[in-house]
């Protein structure tokens, strides 16, 4: 995962559709990842999980919905939106796909523009900050558009990583990121960087935040990672 940048897996086995697909994604601020079948897409998604995974139906040996279906019955992946792309047009293999699990479905030929503004859509609930959304978490706001945090009136100051971090605790108050989970998404799976990093970096967060007075929104879950509230 690219860190800062939404990152999507495309998963279609026509070089040349996969190809052109990704391009267009690419040229749209977003990191592409590309599996060519479906176990490909299974070990993708195991090993770095995308923020939206576009999946064509007709694959060699496991199909789509197979894919789609075993995605969704997981728990820790069952969040991940589903864009399934098929050329069958009929409304009951739409239904079909949709009761797999499927978010959205799309029928071949398409609009590459209509398709990323479907992506854009399943961003908007799976990673909001990542298309501009402003997010509020009791008295802490966060707006990802003009890139200003403040809490209870009073701006905070915050450096890139720390607003990076930020921005994945709002999205998902509650939910505990374990340090690696952490280290993908901020930083992104390309950069090491030592899980220690990650407590460095929480430390400046909840001081920053703490500066003007309030309670310690973070919490720290022994032996597992982080969460907010």
């Amino acid at each position: 995962m690219a860190a800062g940048r939404p990152t999507v897996l495309v998963v279609e086995d026509e070089p040349a559709q996969r190809e052109v697909l990704a391009y267009n994604l690419e040229a749209e601020g977003f990191a592409v990842n590309r599996a060519a079948d479906g176990d490909e897409a299974l070990l993708q998604v195991e090993e770095s999980p995308p923020d939206v995974i576009v999946l064509d139906w007709m694959l060699p040996g496991v199909s789509g919905i197979e894919i789609c279906r075993r995605l969704k019955i997981r728990p820790e992946m069952r969040g991940i939106p589903v864009i399934m792309l098929s050329a069958r047009s009929e409304e009951a293999d739409r239904v079909r796909g949709l009761e797999t699990g499927a978010d959205d479905y799309v029928v071949k030929p398409y609009s590459v523009a209509e398709l990323i503004a479907r992506v854009r859509t399943q961003l908007r609930r799976s990673r909001p900050s990542s298309v501009g959304v402003r997010l509020e978490f009791g008295d802490i706001v966060l707006d990802s558009e003009t890139h200003r945090v403040s809490r209870d009136g009073n701006e905070i100051k915050l450096g890139p990583t720390e607003f990076r971090l930020l921005s994945t605790l709002m999205e998902k108050p509650g939910r505990v990121f374990s340090r690696d989970q952490l280290l993908d998404r901020v930083w992104g799976r390309d950069i090491y960087v030592d899980t220690r990093t990650v407590d460095v970096h929480v430390g400046r967060l909840r001081k920053a935040l703490c500066r003007h007075g309030g309670d310690d929104p973070l919490r720290t879950v022994r032996g597992a990672g982080y969460a907010l509230g």
